[in-house]
């Protein structure tokens, strides 16, 4: 997605995607004895930045965090703040129950179907239940179809496609990318969702939000209410068409605030 959508960041930055272990091409299956935590993800990026440091022959970099990548940016800010320029968030998670909550919402407002309301009002019972997986997929499937993922659309496709025509994966390789992206879920959901910023206010770094005005994904009016109780160098920016995706949404407008307001 990266390299169809922001690979023109590459001519001013050295741009580094990190491939996450356990998830696309640094698949490899996860058992309940050994599995990564928040904190190993946290040490990751620890070890990736001091190497690319060293590399690169820099003292800091810019990161950039996006939708579950934004809890590991926030966290890292705050670890390592002597690391990083800046931080960039885009569909930033401030509170994963508040986030919840809001998706809840967003679907109950725009259906009649008596099944789906049913779905909506037993959803804490069922997401407490054995078939929780089942339950979290169904209701970001329900968010998707009713347009609060990606705006104006009811599906993923065109951010499918990329992968499909990608020369970096291979077929099995797409298929470990998807078994990664369901093992991530299902090792780390209940620890992501004690994930709450909410009474983090203040940063020893500069700190800019990308935010999709249309993001009920993970929703962008949460962020907007945190955002405003922060009380050291920040900076917001709505994107009008987007929705959880705004650096490939609108990619030509995220880049122009990467270059004209975040790597002066």
């Amino acid at each position: 997605m990266v390299e169809k959508f922001n690979a023109s960041l590459a001519q001013h930055f050295n741009l580094v995607v990190w491939d996450q272990r356990g998830a696309g091409l640094s698949y490899y299956p996860f058992t309940a004895s050994n599995h990564p935590t928040i904190d190993t993800y946290l040490e990751d990026i620890h070890e990736l930045t001091l190497q690319l440091l060293d590399r690169f022959h820099q003292d800091k970099i810019y990161l950039i965090g996006h939708s579950w990548g934004s809890v590991l940016g926030v966290k890292f800010i705050q670890a390592h703040p002597e690391l990083v320029h800046h931080y960039i968030g885009c569909g930033q998670v401030v509170s994963m129950k508040a986030v919840t909550a809001e998706q809840i919402a967003f679907v109950r407002t725009r259906t009649k179907d008596a099944k789906t309301l049913t779905f909506l009002d037993n959803y804490d019972d069922a997401i407490a239940g054995q078939d929780w997986v089942k339950t979290l997929l169904k209701l970001n499937k329900l968010v998707i179809k009713h347009g609060g993922s990606l705006y104006g659309r009811s599906n993923m496709n065109n951010l499918i496609w990329p992968f499909l025509t990608c020369h970096r994966y291979s077929v099995k390789e797409l298929l470990n990318r998807q078994k990664g992206s369901m093992q991530s879920v299902t090792y780390l959901w209940h620890e992501l969702m004690e994930t709450d910023f909410t009474n983090i206010h203040r940063f020893d770094i500069p700190v800019t939000f990308c935010e999709g005005r249309r993001d009920y994904h993970v929703s962008s009016s949460v962020a907007h209410d945190w955002y405003e109780t922060i009380d050291s160098p920040r900076n917001w920016h709505w994107f009008e068409h987007s929705g959880h995706f705004p650096q490939w949404e609108e990619p030509d407008r995220f880049h122009d605030i990467i270059l004209q307001e975040i790597a002066q």
